[in-house]
């Protein structure tokens, strides 16, 4: 076993605890307390001169380099200290060592990540690290939801019509302060007012849309407009000249309102959003007066969320295209969009009849794209004969399913028995977790012997329940190979006789097959040219 030794000596720090005497001392506790290590070799990383406030250091990287390429099975500091001053800085290196499967020992301190109470000691550091990680960010959140009530901009994408720009002040002790606030963009304002105006004259975000499309206009990052965005513009307060009516409006939607509208500025929203795509509940949102002025009038803004709301509440549909194969995986050959179903007339005998079209030809009205549609069902049938015709090649269509990760054996019990260990092992932790939680909050307890037993008891179970999840693993995987072979076989059957066979699924299924072999088709009408992508291949 190799052992590695880590020193570090800031220039505050006293003659004895110099650099050779860490390492000096460090090697007496091996050669004297760790012989059951076997430990053949050391390496030295010497950091002098540097700071514990932080983990930038040359040498203490090139350790965790080191630790990373296995160079070494155990690492020795003299004290805690020397690794970092800092606690969530050490949980983390802590962590990684872990994730690298190298114990730590630290002598001052009696730590030894090798034994239960060692590992209970890295809990304790966690818990801490977490208080402090949890603590810092409640205070930003804190923070600012009260810097949203002062109306100013805190930053992110700015919205269409406006840029961001520093204001500066001085505060009441003189010291200059900034924040930023949002100004207009005349040629963006322009088309945000239009876009208002074309609303309350369709009073349909398609044939917005289509407009816009036409005219070539673009969204704030350059993009294509579509029905989403533009709603999303319409329903925003931050163009809207606030006053009391709006303010009642988004009450009533359970928004909270910070601030005294006067008829003149916009309102910005904050808390909407839990990470990039998820909406937090209208009651969490705030809504606040902001310094930038607005360019609707309220009775426009509320007439435009009026029609908004009564077109959602009466959304014709024009029918069910979920028997259409394609959809998701085709795209225009001509501008790339995707291509989404429209309905055509119904033939002779009453069925209606579907074709694949460009959406931005359709929101365009053949403006912006002039790629022809084609027949659902006609550039289905091309597509299962294609896989009918490459489907004698069973092997191939084989290594395209599996490829996805296909389940071939989702009843085995010996998974499910994995999964019950997997639960158990985090129930254990949990434990854990809360024991070392009452460990530290209540360090001079006579209870606290009975706690580290327990801990102990845990860390017993959780080594037993992770041996037994690899060996049932590796099992798992020798039988998932010898169940591949017996459920390969129908396969190899089924492929023989694709086309006949493909027919007996329904839909879904059907869809199911084609994702998992074709990654895209595109379809171009000037030429009738069918681009076939399969996975991890070239188009055919």
């Amino acid at each position: 076993m190799i052992a590695a030794i880590y020193s570090r000596k800031s220039i505050y720090t006293g003659k004895g605890d110099s650099i050779e005497n860490q390492i000096q001392i460090c090697k007496d506790y091996a050669i004297n307390h760790l012989k059951d290590k076997n430990i053949e070799d050391f390496i030295i990383y010497e950091d002098e001169g540097y700071s514990g406030k932080n983990l930038n250091r040359p040498n203490f990287k090139k350790l965790l380099l080191d630790g990373k390429s296995k160079k070494f099975q155990i690492l020795i500091c003299y004290k805690l200290d020397r690794i970092s001053r800092n606690v969530a800085d050490f949980s983390k290196t802590l962590e990684l060592l872990q994730s690298y499967s190298i114990d730590f020992i630290s002598i001052k301190e009696q730590f030894d990540t090798s034994t239960p109470i060692g590992r209970a000691m890295i809990y304790i550091a966690s818990v801490f690290a977490q208080l402090e990680r949890e603590t810092i960010a409640e205070r930003v959140k804190d923070n600012m939801l009260e810097l949203s009530k002062s109306g100013r901009w805190l930053g992110g994408q700015t919205p269409l019509g406006y840029k961001s720009e520093k204001v500066s002040y001085l505060d009441e002790n003189f010291k200059e302060r900034s924040f930023y606030k949002l100004i207009p963009i005349d040629y963006e304002i322009n088309l945000v007012k239009k876009i208002f105006e074309k609303y309350l004259k369709y009073k349909s975000l398609r044939k917005v849309n289509q407009w816009l499309l036409e005219n070539n206009y673009k969204t704030k990052l350059g993009a294509n407009w579509n029905v989403r965005a533009i709603s999303d513009l319409l329903k925003s307060p931050t163009y809207v000249m606030a006053d009391e009516k709006v303010i009642n409006f988004l009450k009533n939607n359970n928004i909270s309102c910070i601030g005294t509208p006067n008829s003149k500025h916009g309102i910005l929203t904050f808390n909407k959003k839990k990470g990039k795509n998820i909406y937090r509940d209208k009651s969490l949102w705030i809504a606040s007066i902001a310094n930038h002025d607005g360019i609707i009038s309220s009775n426009s803004w509320l007439k435009v969320q009026e029609i908004l709301t009564k077109n959602k509440s009466k959304s014709p549909r024009l029918g069910k295209t979920n028997n259409v194969l394609l959809s998701g995986i085709l795209k225009c050959g001509v501008c790339g969009s995707p291509m989404g179903v429209i309905h055509g007339k119904k033939d002779i005998h009453g069925n209606k009849n579907f074709y694949y079209s460009c959406r931005l030809k359709n929101y365009s009205k053949g403006t912006r794209c002039t790629n022809g549609n084609i027949n659902s069902k006609d550039l289905e049938r091309a597509i299962l004969n294609f896989l009918k015709d490459i489907s004698v090649d069973s092997n191939k269509i084989i290594k395209k399913i599996n490829r996805t990760n296909y389940n071939l054996n989702k009843e085995d019990i010996q998974l499910k028995e994995i999964e019950f260990l997997k639960k158990s092992l985090e129930k254990n932790l949990s434990l854990i977790k809360n024991l070392v939680r009452e460990l530290a909050l209540n360090s001079n307890s006579k209870a606290n012997k009975y706690i580290i037993s327990e801990i102990e008891n845990l860390e017993n179970e959780n080594e037993n329940l992770k041996k037994n999840i690899s060996n049932l693993s590796s099992n798992n995987g020798k039988k998932n190979k010898y169940n591949e072979d017996i459920k390969i076989s129908p396969l190899k059957d089924f492929n023989k006789n694709f086309f006949k066979n493909i027919r007996l699924l329904n839909n879904d299924e059907k869809k199911h097959i084609i994702s998992r072999i074709i990654s895209k088709i595109t379809w171009t009408s000037k030429e009738s040219l069918i681009h076939i992508y399969l996975y991890n291949e070239d188009s055919k």
